[in-house]
C-alpha cells in the first residue's frame, strides 16, 4: 500500500534517524493510527550484529583499538538497545501503547530475501542476496516456494563482495555507501587491467562463486578506512582524494572491480541454476543495484527469468521485514498477479492534490498555469522536442533509489549536448555520469538489444546495431573521458561509451501519465525514448513535495517544471526567487 524513505521528508540523504515522517505518511495513507497496527518489524537483529562486532575486534586484537573505542559508546548508547529505542520512539507516536510482543526483529538477509521473493511474480525461485554485511552474512541463498522462504546457504563476514566493491569505491576517491554507482558508471571508460591482480591476490574465488578475501589488504574490520598501505602498494599509490581529477588509473580500477563482480555473480548464478534446477531468480541487497551485472545475468540465461526488488538496498529491508512477519510468523498466504509483480510499479510514496500544489506554488510566489492533463502532456512533449530540460513531478513518489517517471528530470535523448547539459548545469555532478533511457514498453525491442521488461531501471543492455554509429579508427583509439565526446548512436544522450544503456520500460498500466508523455514525444519525433534522471541535484534526496520541486527548478538550469497539471516556465519566473543550489547539499 505505502512505502517511503525518511530522507525524502527530512532532505538529508541516507538519513539514519528514526523514520517518524515516513511512518506518519504510511499510517495516514492507510487511514489508521499506530494503535491499529498489530506488529512492527525491524530488518535487523542488533544483538547478533553486536556479537559480530565484538568477535571481530577480539579476533584482530590488539589492532583496531582506536576504532573499537569509537564504536563501542555508540553501540552501548543506541544500537545495542535498539528495542528500547524503538519502543520509546513508537510510544511518542502512540502514547501508552504496549509494544511488548508487538515488536519483531528479522534477520537482515532474510528481510532482503523476503523483499525480493514475496512481491515477485514467481511461485518458486532462488533468491540471491548480496550486500556489505548484515549481522554475519554478506551473501545468502534462499529458496522460495509459495508462502515459504528459507535461507539455505550463507557467506560470512569479513568475506564480502559488497565490501570489496566499497573498498574500491573508497580507493578511487568516492564516498562509501553512496558512490558505488559512480564506480559502475566509470567502468566502461577503463580497461580491466587489474582484474587478474584482484583475483590472484585479493581473493580466492571458487568455481561456484564462493570466495575468501585476503584480509591483510583491508582495514574495514578494525580500522577507520576501507583499505591500507598494502592495498596502496599493490595498486601503485595512495587512494584518490575526493573531488580530485579522475584519471585513467581510476577508470581502469573501476573497470577491473566491475569485471570481478560480474565474474563472481555469473559463477554464483550458473552454479545455483545447475544445483537447484529452479528456473527463476530473485535478487536483493545493495549489490543487486549493480544493473550492469544484472544485465549480464539476464543475458547469460542460466535462469529463465530474473526479478530484482526495486528497493534492493537497505530501504527495502523494511518491506522485507514486514513480509517475513506476514508470511513467516502469521502464516498468511501470498497474493499474486499472474505474470506481474506486486510492487505497483514501485509508486508507493506520497502524492499531492491539485489544491495542495496550487497553494504551495502561490505561497512560493511562482508563476504557473493550470491545464487539462492532455494539454499539459502536449505542452511538455513540445518542450522536450525543442530540447528543453523538464522537471516532471507526477503522482506517487517512487520507493527505492531510482526515479521512474514520477520524480524525474527529462530530456531529449537525440540531443548530442543533453548529457553534458544535464550533468553540469542541472545535476551539478561529474561529467562522466551516464543517463538512463525511459522507453515505451511495447517499443523497447525496436531500439535496444533487449525485449523483456525492465520497469525498475535495474538492467543494462546494448542499443540495437542499426541504432549505433560506427566509430572511426581514430575514435576507437581515444582513452577515458575523451570517449565521451564521440556521437556513437541515434540517441547520444543515453548511450554509454560501450553502447550500453540502463533501460526503464514504461508500462501504461502502472504509469499511464508518463506513458502518455512518451507517446506524445514519439508522435513529434518518431522516438519513443526520453532521458530520465532523478529529480534532484548531486547530494540531494529525490524531491518529494511541490516546494522541493520548485526550489530545485529555480536553483538549476531546468527550463520547464510540470507538477501535476500545473506548468511553469523558467523564463516567466521572478529571477529573485532563484537560489544558489550548488552548495545546498553535502556532496555524495
Amino acid at each position: 500500500m505505502a512505502a517511503a524513505q525518511e530522507e525524502r521528508f527530512t532532505r538529508k540523504k541516507h538519513d539514519p534517524a528514526f523514520p517518524s515522517q515516513a511512518v506518519g505518511y504510511c499510517l495516514a495513507h492507510a487511514g489508521i493510527s499506530l494503535a491499529d497496527v498489530d506488529h512492527v518489524a525491524f530488518y535487523d537483529k542488533p544483538l547478533v550484529k553486536f556479537e559480530r562486532l565484538l568477535e571481530t575486534y577480539l579476533a584482530f586484537a590488539p589492532r583496531g583499538f582506536t576504532s573499537f573505542r569509537m564504536a563501542l559508546p555508540v553501540w552501548l548508547k543506541e544500537k545495542l538497545f535498539q528495542k528500547r529505542l524503538l519502543k520509546e520512539k513508537l510510544s511518542q507516536i502512540e502514547p501508552g501503547y504496549d509494544w511488548d510482543g508487538k515488536l519483531l526483529f528479522g534477520e537482515h538477509h532474510l528481510s532482503h530475501a523476503a523483499s525480493a521473493f514475496f512481491p515477485s511474480p514467481f511461485e518458486e525461485a532462488v533468491v540471491l542476496t548480496m550486500d556489505g554485511v548484515g549481522e554475519w552474512a554478506t551473501m545468502s541463498v534462499a529458496i522460495g516456494r509459495g508462502s515459504d522462504l528459507r535461507i539455505v546457504k550463507e557467506l560470512h563476514f569479513p568475506h564480502s563482495l559488497g565490501l570489496l566493491y566499497s573498498a574500491m569505491t573508497y580507493y578511487t576517491g568516492f564516498k562509501v555507501n553512496s558512490g558505488e554507482y559512480k564506480v559502475m558508471g566509470l567502468a566502461p571508460y577503463g580497461v580491466p587491467r587489474f582484474k587478474d591482480l584482484i583475483l590472484d591476490t585479493l581473493m580466492d574465488l571458487k568455481d561456484d562463486g564462493s570466495f575468501r578475501l585476503d584480509m591483510q589488504y583491508f582495514d574495514y574490520c578494525t580500522g577507520l578506512t576501507m583499505t591500507n598501505h598494502r592495498f596502496d602498494a599493490l595498486f601503485g599509490g595512495p587512494p584518490r582524494k575526493p573531488e580530485e581529477l579522475v584519471t585513467q588509473r581510476e577508470m581502469d580500477l573501476a573497470a577491473s572491480i566491475q569485471a570481478v563482480v560480474e565474474e563472481v555473480v555469473l559463477r554464483l548464478t550458473r552454479s545455483l541454476a545447475a544445483e537447484t534446477g529452479i528456473k527463476n531468480l530473485c535478487l536483493a541487497g545493495g549489490v543487486a543495484l549493480n544493473c550492469v551485472a544484472n544485465g549480464r545475468v539476464q543475458r547469460d540465461g542460466a535462469f529463465e527469468r530474473l526479478w530484482v526488488q526495486p528497493a534492493a538496498g537497505d530501504a527495502g529491508g523494511a518491506l522485507g521485514a514486514a513480509l517475513t512477519a506476514w508470511h513467516g510468523l502469521l502464516g498468511q498466504e501470498r497474493m499474486r498477479s499472474p505474470g506481474r509483480d506486486c510492487m505497483a510499479g514501485s509508486y508507493l510514496g506520497p502524492e499531492w492534490s491539485a489544491e495542495q500544489i496550487r497553494s504551495a506554488l502561490r505561497r512560493l510566489g511562482a508563476t504557473f498555469v493550470e491545464l487539462e492533463q492532455e494539454v499539459m502532456i502536449e505542452e511538455v512533449a513540445d518542450a522536450l522536442a525543442q530540447q528543453q530540460a523538464v522537471g516532471w513531478m507526477q503522482g506517487r513518489m517512487e520507493y527505492g533509489p531510482r526515479a521512474l517517471g514520477a520524480r524525474s528530470i527529462l530530456g531529449d535523448p537525440r540531443s548530442p549536448t543533453m548529457q553534458k547539459t544535464l550533468n553540469l548545469k542541472v545535476k551539478f555532478r561529474e561529467s562522466f555520469r551516464p543517463f538512463a533511457p525511459s522507453v515505451l514498453a511495447e517499443r523497447v525491442g525496436d531500439w535496444f538489444e533487449f525485449d523483456g521488461e525492465s520497469p525498475y531501471m535495474l538492467l543494462v543492455d546494448g542499443l540495437r546495431m542499426d541504432k549505433r554509429r560506427p566509430m572511426t579508427e581514430e575514435q576507437r583509439a581515444l582513452f577515458g573521458i575523451e570517449k565521451l565526446q564521440v556521437i556513437r548512436s541515434e540517441l547520444p544522450a543515453i548511450t554509454h561509451v560501450d553502447y550500453s544503456a540502463r533501460i526503464q520500460t514504461v508500462h501504461e498500466d502502472t504509469n499511464p501519465r508518463y506513458h502518455a508523455l512518451l507517446s506524445a514525444f514519439e508522435e513529434r519525433t518518431g522516438c519513443p525514448v526520453l532521458v530520465n534522471t532523478s529529480f534532484n541535484v548531486r547530494g540531494e534526496p529525490i524531491v518529494n513535495t511541490p516546494e522541493d520541486a520548485f526550489r530545485c527548478f529555480m536553483g538549476t538550469g531546468l527550463d520547464v517544471l510540470a507538477v501535476g497539471n500545473f506548468l511553469l516556465r523558467k523564463s516567466e519566473q521572478d529571477p529573485q526567487l532563484a537560489q544558489d543550489y550548488r552548495t545546498a547539499f553535502e556532496l555524495d
